[in-house]
């Protein structure tokens, strides 16, 4: 390999580690469970027909949503083509206490190939986000969805934090690379109305200096 190419390849790679990359979906069997979800949204009397509609700066493209057991699934509408161009969830997350659990979720998202890269997940996120759910990143993230957070960043309060032993500890806005691969290191975004304060008080989440000294132990 030409040594260039070679550079440029060990580059990408290291990206790739650095952002603990998630595993892909096959876009045929995304495409399959997104046809499946639609066929439900507009069969009377199933759970997903009727659902409160939102609409979007995008053309042709409406947000619906539902809330079961403090999780909300967001569902993205082509309506001028008739189909499901993907969705978000706002899951609940096990890793963490009770405390923190109304305060904490973390979004998935699967999106059919054609909708990728039309910024769909960023306004489902941000819907979420004004509307006062805080979010966190998982263990595991795509280059993708790293770089709709730094864009989120610009409108949201970002920071990092530990999670580990069912608890958060704040690390800051910014960490250090070694820090950042570490796995219980996750990025959070405040949504509308939460103050830094407020929201370390509410889910109890311990202070820097704490996180640090629980780092330094492993």
């Amino acid at each position: 390999m030409p040594t260039l190419a070679l550079h440029a390849f060990r580059h990408v790679m290291q990206i790739v580690t650095e952002l603990r990359i998630d595993v892909n979906h096959c876009p045929q069997e995304v495409d399959k469970e997104l046809d499946a979800i639609h066929n439900r949204m507009n069969r009377p009397l199933d759970r997903l027909h009727g659902l409160p509609e939102v609409k979007t700066d995008i053309p042709g493209i409406v947000l619906r949503y539902r809330e079961a057991d403090g999780e909300y699934y967001v569902y993205v509408v082509d309506v001028r083509r008739g189909r499901l161009a993907g969705y978000t969830v706002f899951n609940r997350l096990i890793e963490v206490g009770r405390r923190a659990d109304p305060h904490v979720r973390a979004p998935h998202s699967k999106y059919a190939q054609p909708y990728q890269g039309m910024g769909l997940a960023t306004a489902v996120y941000r819907w979420g986000l004004d509307a006062g759910l805080c979010i966190i990143s998982g263990a595991r993230q795509s280059v993708g969805a790293h770089r709709l957070w730094m864009g989120l960043a610009r409108d949201y309060e970002l920071g990092y934090v530990d999670l580990r032993g069912k608890q958060l500890s704040y690390l800051g806005q910014t960490v250090c690379p070694g820090l950042q691969e570490d796995l219980h290191t996750r990025m959070i975004l405040l949504g509308r109305g939460w103050s830094l304060a407020d929201y370390m008080r509410a889910t109890g989440m311990n202070p820097r200096k704490d996180a640090l000294s629980q780092q330094a132990l492993g």
